[in-house]
This record gives C-alpha cells, structure tokens and sequence, in this order.
C-alpha cells in the first residue's frame, strides 16, 4: 500500500493506519460510503447532527466497514462539523472505494 498526499486525495497510509478526509451527510436515508469529492470521502448516516451525535454514529458505522473496533478509530479533527478526518488504525478490510484508489 503505497502513501499519498492528502492534498491530492482523500486518503493515506501512516505506517498501518489509514488518515481519512470525510465530508459528512447527516440525517441520511440509510448509512452508506458514497463517491469521492475532492480530497474528501462523501460518507451518509442517519443519525441528526446534535451534540457530535452523528459524528458518533458514522465511527460506529464505519468501525463495522473495516472490520474493526470503534477504538480503533480516532477523529482528529471535524467531530463536530461536516468536514472530518478520521485516523483508522490497522483496517482489516476496505470498503471498494479505497481498495481500486489504492
């Protein structure tokens, strides 16, 4: 897996932790990874934005998408705002988005 810049995409490697620039959709339909936009990750949940709510939901959610615990996932910056980055350490599965980007 080779590292990238995060100005020119939406992700990169950190050793073996994935730094993940989102743009969040709360109050979604359902909960889905959607297309990238820019250097950001388009990600829905259904949760409301109150109180970092759905910040809270999209980690639980995405922890399920890459197999992981939601300890395994910091926010860095952005819980409560639409614009997010996300550390994901140690990824045991890809949603495809990232898996044909790698």
């Amino acid at each position: 897996m080779k590292s990238q810049n995060l100005a020119n995409t939406f992700y990169q490697w950190e050793g073996d932790t994935l730094v993940l620039n989102i743009l969040g959709t709360p109050s979604a339909k359902r909960d889905a990874i959607g297309k990238v936009k820019g250097n950001q990750l388009k990600v829905s949940v259904t949760a409301a934005p109150v109180a970092g709510k759905a910040t809270d939901h999209m980690v639980k959610f995405l922890a399920k998408e890459f197999g992981i615990s939601t300890s395994d996932i910091v926010v860095v910056y952005g819980r409560m705002n639409v614009n997010k980055q996300l550390r994901i350490k140690n990824p045991k599965t890809l949603p495809a988005v990232i898996a044909k980007n790698g």
